[in-house]
């Protein structure tokens, strides 16, 4: 592992500062959360900005669209945008950090040709339909079906907690098309339009009030069997790919955005006297040593990621296990340091951040499933009975 950045690397961030520097004083207010095609057009007007600028997918390889930048290059544009306070991906976020890559690592050409550039321009918006009412971290006892009719399946079934659902373009769906087969086995991975007939979404109100999941509906919606990506049936190894790359970098970006909440929590514990509490101070301290260890982990990670041609490995599994912890443990000693009258308002962003907190050992794969990925395919520990 190299954790020392190259010449290039650092004139690179160089371009990228000066760029960032340029644009964000123009950008329009943010709009509400609550004003979801709003949020859209806010969060694909960046995109395009991005895609103009020549940062858009970035580290997607060349011939996909992308820019073909090495991992420490998109490490590097993942940390000075944060810094910067860029706006995030967004409502743009299944579609270039779930579905464009997997597209671009396992779909044909013509596909990678149809999809994969209205992602990078923003044109198109992508939700998530893999997870289903008896079928979250267990995903693999997935039911909904799709039936082949001539050049279409035919699918029947029920999504939960799919994100961007009520904006999206397109829903990167998992669904089973042979059910006599082992549960890991029969499923395909589809892109069905989310404007083809059959289709309901009901959103789902978060703690917080926000509404960016939904539950899906599906009434024999008829998807093109040309939508299929990857071979009928050879859907859960598709689904890994998707998944490597979720929890390879995606959460980068929000743990520079801890570490910079944790430095303003310690500014207003001195503030405010509470620093003079050993106890709070250790407990800094630690939250300090743990991002900093993430931030070591992920520099590993993209040192991993360069060696074997860009795909992430089962080493992110760590990183999301340990970073929805340490998330929760951040948003714990802020109530600490933040408490009082303000520490249910959630008109206070931090407070907002702290519910968020919540969802993060559940959301992209339990702790528990995490744990289980770490046992059994980095320790080579026997799968438990």
């Amino acid at each position: 592992m190299d954790l020392a950045y190259t010449e290039a690397e650092e004139e690179f961030r160089g371009r990228l500062r000066t760029w960032l520097a340029a644009v964000l004083p123009g950008l329009p207010p943010k709009p509400s959360p609550d004003d979801w095609p709003a949020r859209r057009t806010y969060d694909t007007t960046w995109q395009r900005m991005l895609y103009d600028a020549g940062y858009a997918g970035l580290h997607w390889p060349v011939d996909a669209g992308g820019q073909g930048a090495t991992p420490t290059q998109h490490l590097i544009f993942l940390e000075e945008t944060e810094k910067a306070g860029a706006p995030y991906v967004g409502a743009n976020f299944v579609g270039l950090l779930h579905a464009g890559p997997t597209i671009a690592a396992e779909g044909t050409a013509g596909q990678r040709a149809r999809w994969l550039p209205p992602v990078l321009r923003g044109d198109e918006i992508w939700c998530q339909g893999f997870s289903e009412p008896d079928a979250g971290s267990d995903l693999a006892a997935l039911r909904t079906r799709a039936v082949r009719d001539g050049d279409d399946y035919v699918v029947s079934g029920q999504k939960i907690w799919t994100s961007h659902a009520e904006v999206a373009d397109w829903c990167e769906l998992l669904v089973r098309t042979d059910p006599e087969a082992p549960k890991h086995r029969g499923i395909s991975w589809l892109a069905m339009p989310m404007d083809a007939p059959g289709i309901t979404v009901r959103p789902l109100r978060t703690l917080a009030g926000s509404t960016e999941f939904a539950e899906v509906f599906l009434d024999e919606v008829r998807v093109p069997v040309g939508n299929r990506v990857g071979a009928e049936n050879d859907g859960w190894r598709v689904t890994m790919v998707t998944l490597s790359f979720e929890r390879g970098t995606a959460f980068v970006g929000e743990v520079v955005a801890c570490r910079r909440t944790l430095d303003a929590l310690a500014d207003e514990a001195r503030r405010t006297g509470r620093w003079d509490d050993p106890v709070l101070r250790r407990r800094l301290g630690r939250l300090n040593a743990g991002f900093r260890s993430l931030w070591r982990l992920t520099q590993a990670n993209v040192s991993e990621s360069e060696r074997t041609g860009g795909v992430p490995g089962v080493g992110g599994s760590v990183f999301k296990l340990r970073y929805s912890g340490l998330r929760q443990e951040l948003y714990e000693a802020a109530a600490e340091v933040l408490g009082g009258g303000d520490a249910f308002d959630l008109d206070q962003e931090w407070v907002l951040d702290r519910l968020s907190s919540l969802s993060y050992t559940i959301a992209a794969g339990t702790s528990q499933i995490q744990r289980n990925i770490v046992a059994e395919r980095i320790l080579g520990l026997p799968k438990g009975h």
